[in-house]
């Protein structure tokens, strides 16, 4: 990554970093995509003429989000191809965005996998417009595309999440409160208890890419799904004995999740979409090593879209 600091007359870039991050990965779903895409803005801005740049802000945004849809058309004959379920890749989350239930929604695992299902083109449309407020005629300028066939995909894509994504108020301290029970239960192995957090119709959702073992097709059903997750605490996983497995409670992308590791490694992340009634209605779980390596490098990022 360039050393920003070596470039004093720079400090634009560095103030709208996390915003162009935040862009990237929500059109993306990939933190490691998300970093090229925001390290190639960078370059595109040292080579441009600034004095000709009215809104810096605006300016930069744009160039990310070029840069992030065309990578996100290379991608997709990629994700086609996956072995089982191809899920986001997870990062932990922090700062502002976590206070702000409209930013930390955007962001959710459940959130990013129905964006998968846009095309590239309504999804970098319905980033800009529904979670950065983007106007049709900036985005036009970035899809390049005329205003009106934007206003239409934007209507497409704001109508097919909505379909996909049912909007409802979302308690955090109850989400969180879930979460923990949950973890107790996992660990414990205590089905009985885990049976009472999830709904009966419950759909979980392994991603190991065919790196790792998992189920190659969503596992579904309050009984089925309860007795994968009690066994935690009784079965080896990936070489490692269930007394060398460390769980913990942590934020990721933008809601209460569970991260899973060993003595070494980081094994798997777990993440909840919770129903209207407040129990787990869905459940992403992410153990393909490829896509851990932001959850294992530590940073926490803010994913605000200020």
């Amino acid at each position: 990554m360039t050393d920003l600091s070596a470039h004093p007359d720079q400090q634009v870039f560095r103030e709208h970093r996390n915003l162009l991050f935040s862009v990237a990965y929500r059109v993306l779903g990939s933190a490691a995509d998300a970093e090229d895409a925001v390290q190639d803005a960078w370059i595109k801005w040292s080579a441009t003429d600034r004095s000709q740049v009215a809104d810096p802000k605006a300016y930069l945004a744009r160039i990310v989000s070029n840069l992030a849809l065309e990578r996100l058309r290379s991608a997709r004959h990629k994700r086609e191809t996956y072995v089982g379920p191809w899920l986001p890749e997870p990062i932990l989350t922090g700062g502002d965005a976590s206070e702000s239930v409209a930013d930390a929604e955007s962001v959710s695992m459940a959130m990013l996998v129905v964006l998968e299902t846009l095309s590239p083109l309504e999804r970098a449309v319905f980033v800009l417009k529904e979670v950065f407020d983007f106007s049709h005629a900036e985005i036009a300028e970035v899809v390049e595309r005329s205003e009106a066939a934007v206003r239409q995909c934007a209507h497409r894509a704001r109508e097919h999440v909505q379909a996909r994504r049912p909007r409802f108020a979302a308690d955090r301290s109850q989400q969180r409160n879930v979460t923990e029970r949950f973890l107790a239960a996992a660990t414990g192995g205590d089905v009985n208890a885990l049976m009472e957090l999830i709904s009966p119709e419950v759909t979980l959702w392994t991603d190991g890419g065919g790196k790792v073992r998992q189920a190659l097709r969503p596992v579904v059903g309050a009984e089925t799904v309860a007795g994968w997750f009690a066994a935690i605490g009784t079965v080896t996983y990936q070489g490692i004995e269930p007394a060398d497995m460390k769980a913990e409670l942590v934020e990721i992308n933008g809601g209460p999740g569970i991260l899973f590791s060993g003595p070494d490694r980081v094994i798997a992340t777990v993440t909840f979409d919770f129903g209207a009634d407040g129990r787990i209605a869905a459940i992403h779980n992410v153990a393909n090593p490829d896509k851990l390596q932001a959850i294992a490098g530590g940073t926490a990022y803010d994913i605000g879209t200020q």
